[in-house]
């Protein structure tokens, strides 16, 4: 019976853990430049020339 007592706390706090990583992973999207992950891209200036030959 003394086993029990301990191995539900065990697992809720594991339960718990588990929980608050993949939150963490899904509030760090890929999207916002926060610090690694994809980059959002860098419009490059093209030249035009205005005179037609």
């Amino acid at each position: 019976m003394q086993d029990t007592l301990m191995a539900e706390p065990l697992v809720l706090v594991s339960l718990l853990l588990v929980t608050s990583f993949l939150l963490w992973l899904l509030a760090d999207s890929d999207d916002d430049n926060s610090g690694g992950g994809l980059r959002q891209p860098v419009l490059v200036p093209i030249p035009v020339r205005r005179n037609r030959h």
